[in-house]
């Protein structure tokens, strides 16, 4: 958003989160354009590169995302010869894997997102930035969308 531009703080915890989330990765798609990434894809680039070859189901939990939409996130990866599907250790079990090209652009991404990460914390503040994470990490730890009701339970069978 426009600095000069008027931002009215709501009361909704939803809309306050998903306000800040688009703020930040629109800053962090920008500086990581010139990879060829989005935030997305370099999340998932990053952790298959740390974490080893997971499974979409493995993947998707770590990433607290639905299997669906990673799947949809992993299609440009694939296409681009980014990641590439193995067989796992049972032959009906699929791998994400990186390509030596995905480990390439994810190195490349890498040095823009550490440039990226160092203005986050210039801008907001290494301290603040720290207490954000600790705080979006509680919030991630608690038991939201494991509530009552269909939508609840359908939430939190899809982040397990």
């Amino acid at each position: 958003m426009p600095p000069d531009e008027e931002f009215t703080q709501t009361p909704c915890n939803c809309l306050s989160l998903r306000q800040a989330s688009r703020h930040v990765t629109q800053f962090y798609d920008q500086a990581l354009a010139p990879s060829g990434v989005r935030t997305t894809q370099y999340s998932i680039l990053n952790r298959v590169f740390t974490q080893g070859p997971r499974t979409v189901k493995q993947l998707a939990e770590q990433l607290f995302m639905d299997p669906s939409t990673l799947t949809h996130n992993l299609r440009p990866l694939l296409k681009e010869g980014l990641v590439e599907l193995q067989v796992g250790t049972d032959r009906r079990m699929r791998v994400i894997a990186l390509t030596p090209r995905g480990k390439s652009v994810r190195e490349r991404a890498r040095v823009l997102w550490l440039r990226a990460q160092a203005r986050f914390e210039q801008e907001f503040g290494d301290t603040r930035a720290a207490a954000l994470r600790e705080m979006m990490s509680a919030v991630v730890r608690t038991p939201l969308g494991e509530g009552e009701g269909t939508a609840g339970k359908a939430a939190g069978k899809r982040l397990r």
